[in-house]
């Protein structure tokens, strides 16, 4: 959860964040934060060293960022499968959308969940010859679906994961996931929102790997 802060004027530490090409609409600068906005872009340069592009590219509606933060948040709260399973949803359907920006993010994150950058790199290339369980290739296949053309998801596809002991509660919290990330990543790539130095690995086939969509 983000803290809530006093509601005065934020100015992320501007000088320490690395800084990205401006996106194409206006959004709220951290120096011109207040209010629920300020809360939040404090709590990430407190959390994370830096104020997202992904975070700032809902102030171009200036009313949704709290909006958007307090369901993103609900979502994630109370998603049944944890972390690793969160982290490895988003980034196989951020692939299909295809989205640069969370790629690389997600395959950040998911180094230190997987392992090694040879994991990560197998696992996007193809999730089903990558080593996991039965269940995770089950539960990333569906994920894989919804974001290609979740009309083509049938009651079969639904049973099966139920075959493999996954509640209804779960299969929905993967739909959520999957569908969550088609949505912001889209979103992203429509207002110029790109990611930030900090995650692009030094490896360059590494990184061009990890860039599906948009060019970094």
């Amino acid at each position: 959860m983000i803290p809530t802060l006093t509601h005065v004027p934020f100015c992320a530490r501007l000088g320490e964040q690395e800084r990205e090409p401006p996106m194409f609409l206006k959004t709220i600068a951290a120096d011109e934060a207040t209010g629920e906005v300020a809360d939040i872009y404090r709590g990430e340069v407190a959390s994370i060293g830096l104020l997202m592009a992904a975070t700032q590219c809902w102030t171009a509606r200036p009313d949704m960022l709290p909006i958007f933060e307090h369901f993103f948040g609900a979502v994630k709260a109370n998603f049944s499968l944890g972390t690793r399973n969160w982290r490895l949803i988003t980034f196989i359907a951020a692939k299909q959308v295809p989205s640069t920006y969370c790629t690389h993010v997600y395959a950040r994150l998911l180094l230190a969940d997987l392992g090694s950058k040879a994991m990560v790199l197998a696992v996007q290339r193809d999730f089903r010859t990558a080593g996991l369980d039965v269940k995770a290739v089950a539960m990333l296949a569906y994920a894989e679906q919804i974001a290609r053309d979740a009309s083509k998801i049938t009651q079969k596809d639904i049973d099966a994961l139920r075959a493999l002991a996954f509640s209804d509660v779960e299969i929905a919290d993967i739909a959520l996931c999957a569908s969550l990330r088609c949505f912001m990543s889209r979103y992203f790539d429509a207002v110029g929102a790109m990611p930030e130095p900090t995650f692009l690995d030094e490896d360059p086939k590494f990184r061009a790997t990890m860039t599906v969509g948009k060019p970094t």
